[in-house]
């Protein structure tokens, strides 16, 4: 499985116990080893991520090295505070945690967007406001041209594209 990446995005609504159906092709890139089981986290830029067990570890791994270094020790209090270890019941539905709903701002709609090794949890309305922001380039934070000359120079002189 390890060229295997989240991708794509589906718009669901909470219900009344804050629980949304996941796809099924991403519920299938989070079974490891048999087991659906994944961590929820505190996201980057205001979202929230759903990791695979194995990329959790990773996380921990890394950062269980530098737990005594003072500058990270309000980020590793928030993040690992805010874990939350779950699966999806029978029909596919995740359950969010309510200090995690809030910390992201979630009401009731949401984006769930498949992004490489992870997949996020968006505010809808704060989705699409970044989508538009992008596809329109009037916001430098958000301009699609730009992002994208970036993010494929990361691929360096590759002619594989």
């Amino acid at each position: 499985m390890g060229k295997f990446f989240f991708s794509g995005s589906v718009s669901a609504k909470l219900d009344a116990k804050n629980r949304f159906v996941l796809p099924q092709s991403m519920r299938l890139g989070l079974v490891e080893e048999g087991a659906l089981q994944f961590t929820i986290a505190l996201g980057l830029g205001g979202c929230l991520a759903i990791y695979r067990r194995s990329d959790i570890q990773k996380i921990v791994d890394t950062f269980r090295a530098k737990q005594h270094l003072g500058q990270y020790q309000k980020f590793f209090t928030l993040f690992f505070s805010t874990l939350h270890e779950t699966s999806c019941d029978n029909i596919g539905r995740i359950t969010l945690p309510p200090t995690l709903k809030k910390a992201a701002g979630i009401e009731t709609d949401v984006m769930v967007a498949g992004v490489l090794n992870k997949i996020e949890i968006w505010p809808k309305e704060v989705y699409d406001a970044h989508l538009k922001s992008a596809l329109e380039g009037k916001n430098k934070e958000f301009d699609l041209l730009k992002m994208s000359e970036e993010a494929f120079a990361l691929m360096g002189d590759q002619n594989e594209i």
